[in-house]
This record gives C-alpha cells, sequence and structure tokens, in this order.
C-alpha cells in the first residue's frame, strides 16, 4: 500500500483529471479521493498519474488555443482599422491633388484666354480707348482702378512714352524699356505686349497691382 503522502498527492492529480475542483478545507472530499487512491493497484498508480497529468496538458493546450484566438481576432481587428484609416488618408490626398490640378488647370486656360485677347500689330496706332480695352480684358475688374492709375502717372496710357532722362520706356515706364522683351520682341510698337509684362511685374514684385498701387502712394515710382 502507498504512503499517505504518495495517496494524496495521486489523490490531487485524479481530482484534476476528472475536471473537480479540490478546495482545501473540504475535509469529505480528500477523504475520498484518499480513499479511492487506496483501492488502486500500487502497480496501476503509475498510470493513473500519467492519465492525469495527460489530462491537465489537454486543459492547457485548450486554454492556450482559447488565447491565442483572441489575441488574433485583436490583430485582425486592429490591422482592419489601421487599414480603414490608411485608405481614407490616400483618399483625401487623391480629392486634395484633383482640386489642385483643376486648380492650376484653371489658372492655365485664363492665362491662355489673356494671351490670345491681347492682340496687337506693330503696325498699328492704337488710341488710349483701345489700350485701355485691351487691359481690362485681362486685367481683375477689383484690380483695375489700381493698375489704370499707376498707367496714368507713369505714362498717360501713351505706350510710346520714353522718360528723357532715364530713357524709361511705354505704358509703365519699364527701365531699360527693354526688359518688356521678355515677352514679346515687339514691346516698342504693341501695347498688348507691354500690358502683359506690366500686369506680370506688378504681380510678381508686389502681388497686384493694387499692392503696386500702395507703393506707388507712398513713393511715387514702384
Amino acid at each position: 500500500m502507498a504512503s499517505a503522502t504518495a495517496v494524496t498527492a495521486v489523490g490531487s492529480v485524479v481530482g484534476v483529471a476528472s475536471g473537480s475542483i479540490a478546495q482545501t478545507n473540504d475535509a469529505e472530499t480528500t477523504a475520498a479521493d484518499s480513499t479511492l487512491l487506496a483501492d488502486i493497484p500500487a502497480g496501476q498508480q503509475a498510470q493513473v498519474q500519467t492519465e492525469s497529468l495527460a489530462a491537465q496538458a489537454d486543459v492547457q493546450a485548450i486554454a492556450a488555443d482559447v488565447s491565442a484566438k483572441k489575441d488574433a481576432e485583436a490583430s485582425a481587428r486592429k490591422a482592419a482599422a489601421e487599414s480603414a484609416i490608411a485608405k481614407k488618408k490616400a483618399a483625401d490626398k487623391a480629392v486634395q491633388e484633383a482640386k489642385e490640378r483643376e486648380k492650376a488647370e484653371e489658372a492655365a486656360s485664363r492665362s491662355a484666354r489673356s494671351a490670345s485677347a491681347l492682340v496687337g500689330s506693330s503696325s498699328t496706332n492704337y488710341s488710349t480707348a483701345a489700350i485701355q480695352s485691351m487691359a481690362r480684358q485681362v486685367v481683375a475688374a477689383d484690380q483695375w482702378s489700381c493698375f489704370s492709375n499707376i498707367v496714368t502717372r507713369e505714362s498717360g496710357w501713351n505706350y510710346k512714352a520714353v522718360n528723357p532722362s532715364s530713357g524709361a520706356y511705354g505704358l509703365f515706364q519699364a527701365l531699360p524699356g527693354s526688359k518688356m522683351s521678355s515677352v514679346g520682341a515687339d514691346w516698342q510698337t504693341n501695347p498688348a505686349t507691354q500690358i502683359k509684362w506690366g500686369l506680370n511685374y506688378m504681380n510678381g514684385r508686389y502681388g497686384s497691382p493694387c499692392e503696386a498701387w500702395t507703393f506707388w502712394q507712398a513713393n511715387n515710382w514702384y
């Protein structure tokens, strides 16, 4: 017969294998397990212990599978959330790029219309009204007054005006006048070329004709 210590240990293992939960203060259960093991021949007790340990391993394996499944589900949810965020960012970026392309195309279209509107000939003598009509086609309405004020004070809308002291030339009194050749070789005789150059100059240096006019008022030049 096994010793009391061995019987108690084997009884505990059997209790786990059978699915029962041993309570430390349950004397009756302990006594029943001890009596049961006492009836098992000594030669079979090792087998009982092995089966009990195998049952414990099965329980632990099941618990590990459940835990792994939960971890996998949590990882899948996280990956799905991250994917959704990435897709939204990509969609927002695409929308923004489309808007920027649309703005660029619209600006290019306006520039093309402006260029086609400003058509002049070197052999024509242009009146002030004709030159102003050309300019109105490309200057924004809210900038016209400022643009006109500068041209009026610089040249009186005379596209052939020459400053006898400095040699500044044309509607905008460009100095030297040849710098207007950046937009056309006919800068001396074509007010349309001068208008394009002058508007580009105001926008590029000051931001707009009205900003250029503000500077002119403070300095009497621009």
